[in-house]
């Protein structure tokens, strides 16, 4: 039985922030990071392979050098999954379970990742992803952070068996008589996506042969791409991060990095 395979994309040319998978945080590439997150999240799902894709020989060497195994992709791929999709069908074996793990997300937990997995594993949806609930305070922060930054941060709504109805860039839901709730519940009813995903191969395949769909254009996600195409795709509910940062984009985000290492200990799997 072919072994199920997390796939780490990982791009040079980032225009706001080039080489970035090379990029030193508290010592460590970033790249050594998301690899060390997907080796532990392996090891706990079990069955599972690890290999970065990438089209930058500069990032193929590095990562060899770290002891990952590479997979060369096409430049012209314009998304990680993509890149997932690609790295799949590059394997003697075709896995029946992919999962895209960013290069830039160096915060998430092994646990996270095991647990789409596992979703994928014993249940039927196409796509799996995490969303967590925010407290009202994260809640207040986010929206705080829009006023700058209105593209980073994606909501999901989901429905009462946590499959995804939608997801937006846009806070979502909108909330009427929001005091009153604010005084019944710590939490808010809106819930904070983090950007990985779990795919049936059949699934990544439609992805990859389809073609951008409008709101996945407009909204600039990819995952609507799988909803207007009538897929379905599994939320999985996990704790709150306790690292928030859901990706590295610019400097100042290395420097948040770093000082949020600082602060709150470092996620390096030892």
């Amino acid at each position: 039985m072919p072994r199920d395979l997390i796939v780490v994309p990982a791009r040079y040319g980032s225009t706001r922030l080039p080489g970035k998978p090379l990029l030193k945080i508290a010592g460590r590439s970033l790249l050594e990071r998301v690899v060390a997150v997907a080796r532990k999240a392996a090891d706990l799902a079990g069955h599972c392979d690890v290999v970065v894709a990438t089209d930058d020989a500069r990032i193929a060497e590095h990562a060899s050098a770290i002891g990952a195994e590479v997979a060369m992709t096409e430049a012209k791929l314009d998304s990680g999954s993509a890149r997932a999709c690609a790295a799949a069908h590059a394997r003697s074996d075709l896995p029946a379970l992919v999962i895209n793990l960013q290069g830039d997300a160096p915060f998430v937990s092994p646990d996270v990742v095991a647990g789409l997995l596992a979703t994928l594993r014993d249940g039927h949806a196409d796509v799996a992803t995490p969303v967590y609930q925010l407290s009202w305070d994260r809640l207040d922060r986010l929206r705080q952070h829009k006023q700058t930054s209105p593209f980073s941060g994606t909501t999901c709504v989901r429905d009462k068996d946590g499959v995804a109805l939608w997801f937006s860039k846009t806070i979502l839901p909108a909330i009427r008589d929001e005091q009153n709730l604010r005084s019944a519940s710590p939490m808010s009813p809106v819930w904070q996506h983090l950007g990985l995903y779990g795919y049936r191969m059949s699934a990544l395949d439609w992805f990859a042969a389809a073609s951008p769909s409008r709101y996945e254009q407009l909204e600039g996600l990819e995952q609507l791409r799988f909803l207007e195409g009538g897929k379905t795709i599994a939320t999985v509910a996990v704790d709150q991060p306790t690292h928030a940062m859901s990706g590295i984009d610019t400097p100042s985000d290395l420097t948040l990095a770093e000082a949020t290492i600082a602060r709150l200990g470092d996620p390096f799997p030892a």
